[in-house]
């Protein structure tokens, strides 16, 4: 349970109900994430905004790779609601849920990309210390062929995981697993 009130769906009305319904139809689903935020409706709407453009959007990263990073991060700030909806997109990309699982508990143990693996590491390294020497990482990604686009991106995803995942965690959001079937992953 929540540490704040949340407007449930059915208790949902006017402009919100119009934002739950959007939801369902552009996702798949209402998602407790966006609940959570229910007494500030507007915020739902621009929180979206971000994560279409920075998950879905037009990237050289590809969409495996974007949820890939929002795994580790939330796995980096023991968030386990977004490690639990973000692993089951990889899966969706994966179709394998023991590569998967490993993802969760330690990626470095895992069969990656080159790029893959030094994303990964540019997440937890960024997470865990923000001020950390990044240029270091940042050159490591563009030897191993990344845009500067893709490097920005892979930014976005990492700082947008790290502002969600203290909003689940600071609110006492709780994994709910039978919220995790019904999205839109494409």
């Amino acid at each position: 349970m929540a540490y704040i009130d949340v407007v449930e769906y059915d208790e949902s009305e006017g402009k919100l109900r119009d934002i739950y319904d959007n939801l369902i139809v552009s996702r798949g689903k209402l998602a407790d994430v966006h609940m959570i935020q229910s007494l500030n409706p507007e915020s739902i709407v621009n929180h979206m905004d971000l994560y279409m453009t920075i998950m879905f959007g037009k990237s050289p990263l590809r969409r495996v790779q974007r949820e890939m990073i929002a795994v580790v991060v939330s796995k980096s700030n023991d968030c386990d609601y977004c490690q639990m909806h973000h692993a089951s997109a990889v899966n969706h990309y994966w179709k394998d849920e023991i590569k998967t699982e490993q993802l969760k508990a330690d990626y470095s143990q895992l069969e990656l990309s080159e790029v893959d693996m030094e994303l990964c590491h540019f997440a937890k390294k960024l997470t865990q210390n923000p001020n950390h020497k990044n240029q270091e990482s940042i050159e490591k990604l563009k030897k191993l062929g990344l845009p500067d686009r893709a490097i920005l991106d892979a930014t976005l995803v990492i700082s947008y995981f790290n502002f969600v995942n203290r909003i689940v965690l600071g609110l006492g959001l709780n994994v709910n697993e039978n919220e995790l079937e019904g999205y839109n992953y494409d």
